[in-house]
């Protein structure tokens, strides 16, 4: 454990490196404040590709996609704070509203945390996972002013409320949590010409959860956003894109914190997709 911690500290240290180590005497002497600032938002629709929960050793392995209803598109939304310091610093806050709901007739029995949904009968279903995102990114330095390249790291916040309930309201089962995320981020772009451009964005990670809270008990996680966007320059404050965009994660493991019902065992993995038109407003 000792040695793998000491691994993942050394590729944070050189990650850090290769960030500040560019061109480190020119950017002591940046004494220009120059800030800018976007606003981002944007609309569409969400497919799930695939989507498995469990509550319990003993529970059922549901898929929402399969046999909960999640084989529609759902509407999304996205809204990001981006700010520009001195030409190579970038923070952003990012807020995702994700709230998937259904109700579906069951096929066959579903146990979630030792409470058993009979076959046949109907139950309202609530996937609400919500993230706040802080992110910093340092800009790379590259000859061609056609690319960007930014590299740096995220700490996300996720607010998750997950539900079963029957719909007489006799059956109920509910798992919320609040937790922290850290994740690497990357983001590049190419200017095709003085209209349009192309970008792509990355935040992600995969480790023992173990390693990075200090638990003893053996928790995986990971979570991957990424995304690929054409983009065309309306006028010169205002912009707007096409986003492609996959979303996808998940952990497994038991917490050490349980007090029922069930014995804490969850194993969460989803796949997401998404469609949406962006618009981005710049103050300088």
């Amino acid at each position: 454990m000792v040695l793998k911690k000491a691994v993942i500290t050394l590729v944070l240290l050189l990650i850090i490196s290769v960030v500040f180590a560019q061109d480190a005497n020119t950017t002591l002497n940046e004494s220009n404040n120059d800030y800018r600032v976007r606003a981002v938002a944007e609309m569409g629709f969400l497919g799930v590709l695939d989507h498995e929960i469990q509550f319990s050793n003993s529970g059922t392995n549901f898929n929402y996609r399969d046999q909960g209803g999640q084989d529609v598109l759902f509407p999304i939304k996205r809204f990001s704070i981006e700010l520009d310091w001195n030409e190579r610093n970038i923070l952003v806050f990012l807020y995702q509203p994700l709230r998937l709901e259904s109700q579906v007739l069951l096929e066959e029995d579903l146990i979630v945390d030792d409470l058993t949904f009979l076959a046949s009968t109907s139950v309202k279903l609530l996937y609400n996972f919500p993230f706040y995102r802080f992110s910093y990114l340092r800009k790379l330095r590259i000859k061609n002013e056609k690319y960007e390249l930014a590299i740096g790291g995220t700490l996300q916040i996720r607010n998750a409320t997950i539900s079963f309930e029957s719909v007489d309201g006799t059956q109920f089962r509910t798992n919320r949590d609040v937790g922290l995320v850290p994740a690497l981020k990357l983001k590049g772009k190419t200017q095709l010409n003085d209209k349009f451009y192309l970008e792509f964005e990355a935040d992600g990670i995969y480790a023992p959860v173990s390693y990075i809270n200090g638990s003893t008990n053996e928790i995986v996680g990971a979570i991957l956003d990424a995304s690929v966007r054409a983009g065309m320059q309306i006028n010169q404050p205002t912009s707007a894109f096409l986003n492609l965009r996959y979303l996808g994660g998940g952990a497994v493991g038991t917490s050490e914190n349980n007090v029922g019902p069930g014995d804490g065992f969850v194993e969460n993995w989803l796949h997401f997709t998404t469609v949406s038109l962006g618009f981005v407003y710049e103050w300088d």
